[in-house]
């Protein structure tokens, strides 16, 4: 059970939830900054202060043997409105960070897009705005030129869930509900964006390699003896999966695929989703051009068929057992018993990532995948030692790393892991007890300290043999 020695042991982290900083230096307004103000929710100030702290962040990397870094560039750090002037401070500041992980032998793996859009293009309609999409387009742009010395590169990080929790769920800026039409026309959005960037990119001969970070979990009938529990998985999975992979690697979507996503449009009084042919074409261009698909799997996730109405109860607090989604025209979901979970009720499944590296192996444009997040989110302090005693996140990251081994051995062609996240930071809608990181984060005083789990991940990066 030994990894290739050029396997990436890397750590994750995303702007918004790991800089803070949110009014320096020039920084233009995120949907989220208004978001969270009007419904009275978490500060993301100061984060883990990785706007300032990035070398110590970095300096651990290397005590710890971690030789990969995720890191996002924030939009409106570049483009305060996202569009027009640019903001040379926050240019120099990407600089600096990627010149010092560079010098240190941490490799960043640089997102464009990490759940921050501008707050007036977000207002806008999102990547259902084709004006949304071209500024889009112009700021990823300016960034392949600009920084040079970045050479990988991902458009996206996980475009169904930044639209479902836009759209449907309501747990992101807008805040919407079970507006199915505008969830496909932002997937479909974001989609045709990563399309145009990938094909710039290629065009202009820019050194290294690029791609786009798909959430991509396994969905499965809660019986498999009950035709409309089968058919219940594969229409969720044919708008949170299917979509994303055939796009991303086929150009297109197949029609299999277009029937699910309209039955649940129309179940649910929303006309039609028609793709632009023009949009296609772009797709199908970019489609073998793609050089990495980044696989985002946490959980997975089991379905039966449903007929009422819409219903969606998110457990942002890690108060087990209180989640629960209904949703018309997809399924209700079911947490089977005698399958671990964490407080988020979130089911530990390590096969479903096996089975979701297989699957997408199987597409002859995908050249090569990495796992750029898998982790466990737990409520956490520190002991009397000054460390955390993780040994559940050391299991859990065991387990499915053990099954990227197996994938491997069967075909697959994954070259690296990033565990969300490098550090503990701030979570979106869960607030800061919910803890990934390798280093524990004490958010008064910013000070770092490393869990067990930093240990043990040093030593299999040290002698690539998982124990």
């Amino acid at each position: 059970m030994k990894f290739s020695n050029d396997f990436i042991f890397g750590g994750a982290t995303a702007a918004y939830q790991c800089e803070g900083a949110t009014k320096e230096d020039g920084k233009g307004l995120v949907c989220w900054d208004v978001y969270y103000k009007e419904t009275d929710g978490y500060n993301p100030d100061p984060a883990s202060d990785f706007y300032h702290k990035y070398k110590e962040d970095i300096d651990n990397c290397v005590k710890f043997g971690i030789n990969g870094i995720r890191v996002s560039i924030a939009w409106t750090r570049i483009f305060p409105k996202g569009y027009g002037e640019i903001n040379e401070l926050g240019v120099k500041h990407y600089h600096e960070l990627f010149k010092y992980a560079i010098e240190n032998g941490v490799e960043p793996l640089v997102t464009l897009h990490h759940f921050d859009t501008p707050y007036e293009l977000n207002k806008n309609g999102d990547f259902t705005n084709k004006e949304v999409q071209n500024y889009f387009i112009e700021y990823a742009k300016f960034c392949l030129n600009e920084f040079s010395e970045v050479t990988h590169w991902a458009t996206f990080n996980e475009i169904w869930p930044w639209s479902v929790n836009q759209y449907i769920t309501g747990t992101f800026p807008p805040g919407e509900k079970y507006q199915y039409n505008k969830t496909v026309e932002c997937i479909h959005g974001m989609l045709y964006s990563h399309a145009v960037v990938v094909n710039y990119f290629k065009d202009n001969n820019i050194e290294g390699e690029i791609g786009v970070i798909h959430s991509l979990e396994s969905h499965y009938p809660y019986d498999e003896d009950d035709p409309s529990s089968v058919e219940a998985a594969k229409r969720v999975d044919a708008i949170a999966n299917g979509l994303e992979l055939e796009a991303s690697f086929e150009g297109s979507y197949r029609e299999k695929t277009l029937t699910r996503v309209n039955y649940i449009l129309e179940t649910n009084g929303f006309e039609r989703f028609e793709p632009d042919y023009s949009d296609l074409q772009e797709m199908k261009k970019a489609c073998k051009r793609v050089d990495f698909l980044g696989i985002n799997s946490y959980s997975a996730h089991w379905h039966k068929n449903y007929e009422g109405e819409n219903y969606h109860h998110h457990n942002g607090t890690g108060d087990r057992g209180t989640f629960k989604s209904a949703l018309k025209g997809m399924s209700e979901e079911i947490k089977p018993e005698g399958l671990p979970r964490t407080d988020w009720d979130w089911i530990i499944y390590p096969q479903g990532l096996y089975d979701m590296i297989m699957r997408v192996s199987e597409y002859k444009n995908c050249k090569k995948i990495y796992i750029t997040e898998n982790g466990m989110g737990i409520k956490e302090e520190l002991n009397e030692n000054n460390t955390v005693e993780d040994d559940q996140r050391i299991d859990y990251v065991k387990d499915h790393l053990e099954v990227v081994l197996k994938a491997n051995e069967n075909g697959a062609n994954v070259r690296g892991y990033y565990l969300w996240s490098l550090m503990d930071m701030f979570s979106w809608s869960n607030g800061y007890n919910k803890r990934y990181g390798f280093f524990f984060v004490d958010f008064d005083t910013q000070k770092r300290y490393p869990k067990k789990s930093a240990y043990w991940f040093k030593n299999l990066s040290e002698t690539k043999e998982l124990k």
